[in-house]
């Protein structure tokens, strides 16, 4: 408040008030448009509490536009509606035609509202079903409507009720959907061995939806091949699909999925149970995959080098936590693959690849790449970044560090001020980096300001940097914070990048 009376001040003696007259003003003074477009950048629950300050602010809080996007679950900083009268009045009188994308908790997902949703929001096209804490589902034998323009749904599983009761209802209403979210309980899920049911009928799902395009099956321990070879099946626009963390997944529908899907170019199978065989009888020379996840699988080397050197085109890939992941597989690609339109690639805790195969590659690779992740190597050093840095000449996300836990396997001490002098010379486009070695690897100095500086000064398009908590941190942090750039430096425990960024359905492939 302090600083808002001097800047009125000085725009009072501007426009030719004396020291006579007083110059007053407050928030209030602004124009109703330009309150509300502060009160767009606010959650909901603030939104609500400034409605108390006064009659004028909470007729801008009750505009409607305001309320294009609403989360109703209170456990991710979403409203908390006590009752159903009031969400039914909500809908009626302040979501109404505005409202595009809401999230609803178990409790509140019941026929009326849906209903009501129905018949008062028009232009909803995007929701998130949250069944993922419920216990028992509510009564669904009168519903009779439901959205109808939906273009998106999340649906939030539970580890024990069945969804058929529900998903009949919906079915002849979702046929327009273009994005279909699942989501499992994977990370629920207790190291314990428990029986697994099948709560969701995916084989009635996919004929309901043939106008999928991005398909996102996250961490559900029931799914398997067979229910990604139902979506090939009637899903021929689909353009990405993502299994990622669905460990009964191995890949034997890799074959007739690249047969039929002739517009799929991005795949992700992160953390599946891919097998090198079925891996190798796909015909990857003839699909469009251009993005491609197959970190955490257990290929072998010769695997690896066949997948990569017989797609066409590949532009984004994801390789982490292989140990097959050789030096030989990257000359082999280098020889006979096509790295021409390669802008992103991710190599976390590829322990077998070498500082010498890794700068061949990078070299090569390194002015058309815009993401590397070189995280969990303990070969990769301040040495080699500096040494290659030139050549990453337009990167924009780049991750590099090693867990706490696996320090010790770092042969060396990192010179920080050098290796941030080296990104703030060569890495002008970066928009995200992380340097997350631990406390006891990082080695820095009295004249760590003056790299600070540089980087922060150079590198003006940096959005995010991660670093281990430590000294280190709090000198970057504070040397940020003095240049009002507050939100740029964070710490590695609640905080990591990647290169999901660069995947063309990155919007669509965002939940929860």
């Amino acid at each position: 408040m302090q600083a808002w009376n001097m800047v009125t001040t000085d725009a009072a003696h501007m426009s030719g008030f004396g020291h006579s007259k007083k110059f007053h003003t407050s928030i209030d003074k602004l124009p109703d448009k330009v309150i509300m477009k502060i009160f767009s950048y606010i959650p909901h629950k603030e939104v609500c509490r400034n409605a108390r300050v006064c009659k004028k602010w909470r007729t801008i809080a009750m505009d409607s536009r305001l309320w294009d996007s609403v989360s109703l679950r209170p456990e991710v900083s979403g409203l908390h509606i006590h009752s159903m009268e009031l969400l039914l009045a909500l809908i009626n009188h302040r979501f109404a035609a505005s409202l595009r994308y809401i999230e609803l908790p178990m409790e509140l997902i019941t026929h009326p509202v849906l209903h009501e949703l129905a018949a008062r929001c028009p232009n909803l096209t995007r929701m998130l079903l949250d069944f993922s804490t419920a216990m028992q589902l509510h009564d669904f034998n009168d519903m009779q409507a439901f959205p109808t323009k939906l273009r998106t749904m999340v649906i939030c599983l539970s580890e024990v009720i069945f969804m058929e009761g529900f998903m009949r209802k919906i079915y002849n209403f979702i046929n327009g959907l273009e994005i279909l979210h699942i989501v499992g309980t994977y990370e629920k899920a207790s190291e314990e061995e428990e029986e697994i049911y099948e709560v969701i009928n995916i084989h009635k799902l996919k004929s309901a939806t043939p106008n999928l395009k991005v398909v996102n099956l996250y961490g559900i321990n029931f799914v398997d091949d067979s229910h990604v070879e139902a979506f090939s099946s009637n899903c021929i626009q689909l353009e990405c699909l993502a299994v990622n963390f669905c460990a009964k997944v191995t890949g034997s529908s890799l074959k007739i999925l690249l047969n039929r899907c002739k517009k799929l170019k991005c795949l992700l199978m992160n953390q599946c149970n891919l097998q090198d065989s079925l891996v190798t009888e796909a015909e990857w020379e003839k699909s469009s995959i251009q993005e491609l996840d197959i970190t955490a699988n257990d290929l072998s080397q010769d695997c690896l080098i066949d997948l990569l050197c017989r797609i066409p085109s590949l532009r984004w890939l994801s390789a982490g936590q292989i140990d097959g992941f050789t030096d030989q597989v990257l000359k082999t690609y280098m020889e006979r693959g096509n790295l021409k339109n390669l802008i992103a690639v991710d190599f976390e805790m590829c322990d077998n690849l070498s500082e010498e195969g890794l700068y061949k590659f990078l070299a090569r690779v390194g002015p058309n790449l815009r993401g590397c992740v070189l995280a969990g190597i303990p070969q990769v050093t301040d040495t080699l970044l500096s040494n290659i840095m030139p050549a990453l000449k337009n990167i924009k996300i780049l991750k590099m560090g090693m867990l706490l836990d696996c320090a010790n396997r770092m042969q060396c001490k990192i010179s920080v001020d050098q290796l941030t002098d080296v990104l703030a010379r060569y890495g002008p486009n970066l928009e995200r980096l992380e340097m997350s070695w631990g406390p006891d690897i990082v080695r820095f100095s009295d004249k760590s300001q003056k790299a600070i500086d540089t980087l922060r000064v150079r590198c003006l398009k940096l959005k995010c940097l991660v670093l281990s908590d430590g000294k280190y941190y709090e000198v970057v942090k504070a040397n940020f914070e003095r240049a009002d750039r507050l939100t740029v430096v964070r710490t590695s425990t609640n905080c990591t990048i990647s290169n999901v960024y660069l995947l063309n359905n990155y919007k669509d492939l965002v939940f929860n």
